[in-house]
């Protein structure tokens, strides 16, 4: 077959996820899409997927993309004409221990909070729903009644006739052996048909998506790994539509197929496949039989449905999938390449996402930006530390590892550490430090007090170092800390146009003097937040700009791709050669003054302003603002200076009792303040004025802004919701984010933030109370408030202001 010479949009790749993506485009925005598959549709990883369709997901983003493929399947036949094998029979979550079982009360909270049906059931209930079942050993269960399962390639198929339906080319039995690149984008597709001229790629290649970014510079960090389950013989009185099964503390996974079961798990010692690129030829080849490391997951298996062991295995399925190192799947415009798009690394959740990931892939191709909160899988998440094979190998082993071990709150990875360590790391060691890490930085989280050892014990209640960060958070509060913050991203923007640049990109006026520094979002055409973060004004023409560790790739991206055309401008990412301390408290001028002659006063050294001061011999980026509440200065130093700037400040401020502290008393601090967080308060799906940052936009300023007129449309009009504030005075509940808040009795919306507050003496949750009349001070102060906790109702107080003002110690909360 021949390829045409031009389409508008080249999906690659003829699994699940390309053809739903190819569908949506030609379905729903009419583009002119060809696909190009280099072996047959479902070829890959999709045609020998399990098949099992779950839903809920941490992020109420994902769990509707989930809950829409759900939707998706069970019309799609009726469009196409071709079954897709969806069974809606409910999916049962077995919990054997407390913890599991308190994580599934809080999964059932969340599953509430974002408008999916979900029950906890006995054992007993457990027993009558799957007769075959050991229950002996349960706790109890979750049961979502709307997952179920599907034929992995019935659905391809039917999405592909879809497809076509709508006007997609599709190509099979063509190999992409290259790009032809201009300006840094694609402008043609090489393969072994010819080349194809072309807008925009859209890369699915699924475990070869890797490879086929690479071919474009772009990186795509994947590892395969080797998963196996079995196809047993049929089983008398197994029902056909028996619910899905996930046996986490076992490890195993079951569904009913054609009278037999399909198990399968996910052991703590997985076995990846390679890190050099996958042969071209692996379309429908599977890996030998591997029962010696299978045997740990039937011995589980057989404990859990006792049948099996008088039950013959008529097949094994061992493949390779394509999994991630943090265990999300991939989504969005490569940072590398303007106009290459990816949709791969869906770790065996492709059937499950398959249909909304290709929904919001082809709404993101077409507008160029997500239509979702859409963080948690955007492929900006990652940075130049996961082009390293070998790390990404160890770490995704790990995730693969944890799919089925309890989820803890504060987690941390171990594998890969550590990596990204400041000047500093060895000395807040010797201060007992308990490091986290985040996107490849070693950052402290706490201080373990003298005679602890230094590590986190997790726990579903309070854990080890909830009395320990509150005497750092009680010491920042009444004398100062110093925090280790060089994992900070940092950027330069210089050039003649960088006002001009910046006034465009910012929410807020950054036109103000050199020596002022601004707080802004940086908004998308919905007006929602896309950034959140600090611009000081070095100079007329350049500015020094702070953003979080994990948003690097995310905001350098979004702020170098919506410079206007035209305008003579530079940006670079100089996050490696500034470290950063962060001096917070009330006694943080004295201990300043004590190492620089320059005035720190409040006449002399204004609260949002930048200077140029001098601290052991070196000039240091001093930036008058504060995350905790308190006065303070971040100080950026050149980094092979930051241990000195260190040993100065902690001999100045022996006197003051400043001590080092860490970043889970800096969340605390920020809540009593109310301080949002971008990617968990604040989001692509939320404006300024809903998250109470309305001052930070100058729309009363005549300049040209992006998503200005998003946010003219609704100024003036009531809000349909609003971020607020909670507290709950019980010392036993704990808050972790996504508890559902009740108005009446009624549900209005959910936390995205939960802590406890040292200083108000009581828990504290950020969340957006939401209704669709408006919701006015009056309707938020009317209202008696409750948080549905791990599936439990307790009494929470709603608060307008801040909970904490440094001129008062404590606020009744």
């Amino acid at each position: 077959m021949t390829l045409p010479s031009h389409a508008g949009i080249v999906v690659i790749g003829g699994g699940i996820i390309g053809c739903s993506t190819a569908y949506h485009l030609a379905r729903d925005h009419k583009a002119d899409v060809l696909l190009l598959e280099q072996d047959m549709l479902t070829s890959g990883s999709t045609w020998h997927a399990a098949g099992l369709v779950g839903q809920l997901r941490s992020s109420a983003s994902i769990t509707r993309v989930l809950k829409y493929s759900v939707d998706l399947y069970k019309g799609l036949e009726a469009e196409t004409g071709l079954a897709t094998g969806w069974k809606m029979t409910g999916c049962l979550r077995l919990a054997t221990n407390q913890d599991r079982w308190t994580e599934f009360r809080r999964l059932a909270t969340t599953a509430k909070s974002f408008g999916m049906e979900m029950h906890l059931v006995s054992p007993e209930e457990v027993k009558r729903m799957w007769p075959l079942m050991n229950v002996d050993d349960l706790v109890g269960a979750s049961w979502l009644p709307t997952d179920g399962q599907a034929s992995p390639s019935d659905i391809t198929q039917s999405l592909a006739r879809g497809a076509r339906m709508h006007g997609a080319k599709i190509v099979e039995k063509v190999q992409v052996t290259g790009f032809e690149m201009q300006d840094g984008r694609i402008v043609k597709v090489k393969t072994t048909l010819g080349d194809v001229a072309c807008e925009k790629v859209v890369n699915c290649a699924g475990q070869w998506a890797r490879q086929v970014g690479a071919m474009a510079g772009i990186n795509v960090p994947l590892q395969a790994v080797k998963h196996q389950y079995i196809i047993t013989d049929r089983i008398e009185g197994l029902a056909t539509d028996a619910p899905t099964i996930r046996d986490p503390d076992r490890r195993t996974y079951f569904k009913e197929e054609v009278g037999g079961l399909v198990m399968g798990g996910y052991e703590p010692n997985p076995k990846p496949w390679m890190t050099d690129d996958l042969p071209n030829d692996w379309a429908f080849r599977l890996f030998d039989d591997d029962f010696d490391h299978f045997e740990q997951h039937i011995e589980q298996a057989m404990v859990r449905v006792p049948i099996l062991e008088k039950t013959g295995v008529k097949q094994m399925i061992n493949g390779p999938e394509s999994f991630t190192p943090d265990g999300n799947f991939i989504l969005g415009v490569a940072p590398e390449c303007p106009n290459m798009f990816v949709g791969a690394g869906f770790n065996a959740f492709g059937i499950a996402s398959g249909g909304g990931a290709g929904w919001v892939l082809a709404q993101w191709v077409v507008d160029g930006e997500a239509p979702l909160d859409l963080w948690t899988v955007d492929i900006r998440r990652f940075s130049g530390l996961h082009r390293d094979r070998q790390w990404v190998l160890d770490r995704t082993l790990e995730a693969y590892g944890k799919h089925y071990t309890i989820g803890f709150p504060h987690e941390e990875y171990e594998s890969g550490r550590p990596r990204l360590v400041s000047p500093i790391y060895e000395r807040l060691k010797a201060h007992n430090a308990v490091f986290g890490s985040k996107l490849g930085w070693e950052r402290p989280n706490w201080f373990a007090p003298a005679g602890t050892e230094p590590k986190d014990i997790y726990s579903m209640g309070r854990q080890n170092w909830f009395g320990p960060v509150g005497e750092e958070h009680a010491h920042v509060r009444k004398a100062a800390g110093l925090f280790d913050q060089s994992s900070f991203a940092k950027y330069e923007l210089a050039g003649p146009d960088a006002v001009t640049a910046l006034e465009w990109v910012c929410a807020n006026d950054v036109s103000r003097p050199a020596g002022r520094l601004t707080y802004t979002q940086l908004l998308n055409t919905r007006g929602g937040i896309e950034a959140d973060l600090t611009v000081a004004r070095i100079a007329d023409d350049l500015f020094y700009i702070v953003t979080g560790t994990g948003f690097r790739t995310h905001d350098l991206g979004w702020i170098t791709d919506h410079i206007p055309a035209g305008l003579d401008v530079t940006v670079r990412d100089i996050t490696e050669e500034w470290g950063t301390l962060s001096l917070m408290g009330p006694k943080a001028r004295d201990i300043l003054s004590a190492v620089t002659d320059a005035d720190v006063s409040n006449a002399g050294f204004p609260f949002g302003h930048v200077r140029e001061v001098a601290i052991a011999g070196h000039t240091v980026r001093a930036l008058r603002v504060t995350y905790v509440g308190e006065l303070g200065w971040e100080l950026h130093m050149p980094i092979d200076a930051a241990g000195e700037v260190f040993d100065a400040l902690m001999a100045a401020g022996k006197p003051f009792d400043l001590k080092p502290v860490g970043y889970r008393a800096m969340e605390s601090l920020r809540l009593e303040k109310g301080y949002r967080a971008w990617g968990s308060d604040i989001t692509p799906n939320d404006t300024p004025f809903e998250a109470g940052l309305g001052w930070a936009v100058k729309l009363k300023k005549a300049t040209p802004l992006l998503g200005r007129a998003a946010l003219e449309k609704v100024t003036g009009a009531p809000l349909k919701k609003r971020l607020v504030t909670f507290t709950v005075a019980d010392a036993d509940v704990v808050l972790v984010g996504r508890e559902t808040i009740l108005r009446d009795g009624e549900p209005v919306g959910y936390l995205t933030s939960g802590g406890f507050g040292y200083t108000v003496g009581a828990n504290i949750g950020l969340g957006y109370v939401r209704n669709a009349d408006g919701v006015s001070d009056e309707f938020l102060e009317g209202g008696t408030y409750e948080l549905v906790v791990a599936d439990e109702r307790v009494p929470a107080t709603l608060h307008l202001a801040p909970l904490y003002d440094p001129g008062m110690m404590k606020i009744k909360a």
